[in-house]
């Protein structure tokens, strides 16, 4: 029995049609024909049954259907491993990673990791901070770096930094030694607040800004870059990690607002594991070295 035969078996399975399946795996028709015929004589069943134009699978061949994706994918995977094998790694590891994280301190920190461990495959999902707990819990990755914290009973959630939040006005243009320091009431109260661009801490955030400033007005933006580039052009301010505007309050495009009426709010990362094997500890040690 050969593989390929298999592989078009499948294709043919899953399109319904002989000539599709050709396009799709770019043999000639007749040679689609072949494969079945030489599958079925292999097994000693038919497989597929015409209707018109169309073919189904007969109940042999949906019996079969699933050994073949079966057989399919331990082959495939087995040529995985030996590839990267062949390419000098030794070991996989998997993260879910928050857009917010993978913004921030991340590509530093995996280029290190990379120098020090080239040994490692490192495959990166970018997925939402809600959503990491279940790709954690369901296995479709090892580690999960997320803004949430996990409370679910399987699954362990590490602190691994604290992040202080800063309220960020967009730069007006005065000389920076000369002028007065940005007010925090004539800047909440003229502005939009731009909100809910972290999963973290806009919740009791808002409460709290409400409470000292009842007629704000808020203006809610999913992502962080987004929020910036608002900032910058003047829609709005807003309370962001001060990891994630480091650069911008540099360059001066940002300017951070005293923050006298309540104190700053925190964003936490956190890792979340379900199992802490050999390489998802030595993973977290090297990120434990790095600050935001």
């Amino acid at each position: 029995m050969e593989l390929n035969w298999i592989r078009t078996f499948i294709t043919a399975a899953e399109s319904g049609n002989f000539r599709k399946t050709a396009d799709y795996l770019f043999i000639s028709q007749p040679t689609v024909t072949v494969h079945v015929k030489q599958l079925e004589k292999e097994l000693g069943v038919r497989l597929f049954k015409r209707e018109g134009k169309k073919v189904k699978l007969t109940e042999s061949g949906r019996k079969y259907l699933n050994h073949a994706i079966h057989l399919m994918e331990v082959y495939e995977s087995g040529m995985e491993d030996l590839k990267t094998f062949s390419q000098g790694y030794t070991t996989k590891l998997s993260l879910a990673i928050s857009p917010l994280i993978a913004d921030t301190i991340l590509p530093f920190v995996l280029k290190q990791y990379i120098k020090k461990h080239p040994e490692v495959e490192i495959t990166i999902e970018i997925v939402e901070s809600k959503d990491i707990e279940k790709a954690v819990n369901d296995e479709v990755v090892d580690i999960g770096l997320s803004c949430l914290q996990s409370f679910h009973p399987d699954l362990e959630s590490k602190l691994l930094y604290n992040d202080k939040v800063i309220l960020v006005a967009p730069h007006d243009g005065r000389d920076f030694e000369s002028a007065f320091p940005l007010d925090e009431e004539e800047i909440l109260s003229s502005n939009r607040l731009l909100t809910h661009n972290h999963p973290g801490y806009w919740k009791g955030l808002c409460t709290t800004v409400k409470m000292f400033y009842p007629s704000i007005r808020m203006m809610k933006v999913s992502q962080t870059h987004i929020t910036k580039r608002f900032i910058a052009e003047g829609l709005g301010v807003s309370f962001l990690p001060l990891s994630t505007v480091r650069r911008e309050l540099l360059e001066g495009r940002l300017l951070e607002v005293d923050l006298k009426s309540f104190p700053h709010p925190e964003a936490n990362t956190y890792a979340i594991l379900k199992f802490f094997h050999k390489e998802q500890k030595e993973f977290l040690e090297f990120l434990s070295h790095y600050q935001l």
